[in-house]
């Protein structure tokens, strides 16, 4: 029989619970820094031309229907031009764009400027030697706390580039080994 355990805080069997204090900021940040995470650029074209936007907090959601999720600051001076066209496409880096993901990254500069790029057939921009793009409209939008949790209705999706990819970790950007030394092959539906 397991050990029942005593609570850790606040006053057992009264029915009263007391809140934890929340995290430090800088603890937060520098604890969730070490989950590795991919890095992508967030773009649309609007009236004044192609934006967009770097952005880490970025994954799958749903395979039926096909769904994405991204969640940008509520402080971005972007992220209201993304929303206003109702369509974006997420742009996933490769290793040697390091310098477009700081860039997109900024406030105020011109973050198209020596960029090459296409439109998707909805039109968002497709950056030149992303290792692939997401195209997607604007499902949902939902609050996050200091940020929007957005998802997106995935309308077309390509592969464009073996090269590796940009990964964050630690507050910088490691180089990643071959991705496919020791692969194995993944024969089955996860149980997730």
């Amino acid at each position: 029989m397991a050990e029942a355990r005593a609570p850790r805080s606040g006053t057992a069997g009264t029915g009263a619970s007391l809140q934890p204090a929340a995290p430090d900021p800088a603890v937060f940040r520098r604890v969730l820094s070490n989950f590795c995470s991919g890095v992508v650029i967030v773009t649309t074209i609007d009236d004044e031309g192609p934006t967009g936007m770097t952005c880490q907090s970025f994954s799958s959601l749903s395979l039926d229907p096909p769904l994405v999720l991204l969640c940008p600051g509520k402080g971005s001076t972007t992220w209201p031009r993304i929303a206003a066209t109702g369509t974006f496409c997420v742009n996933i880096l490769a290793e040697h764009q390091q310098a477009d993901c700081w860039r997109f990254a900024s406030k105020g500069a011109d973050k198209f400027e020596g960029t090459s790029w296409h439109p998707t057939s909805g039109g968002s921009p497709v950056l030149d030697g992303v290792i692939g793009y997401v195209d997607c409209r604007i499902e949902a939008v939902h609050d996050g706390g200091d940020h929007h949790i957005v998802v997106g209705r995935v309308l077309d999706l390509a592969v464009t580039s073996t090269a590796r990819p940009l990964l964050y970790f630690r507050n910088s950007h490691p180089r990643v080994e071959d991705p496919h030394a020791g692969h194995i092959p993944f024969l089955g539906a996860p149980d997730w």
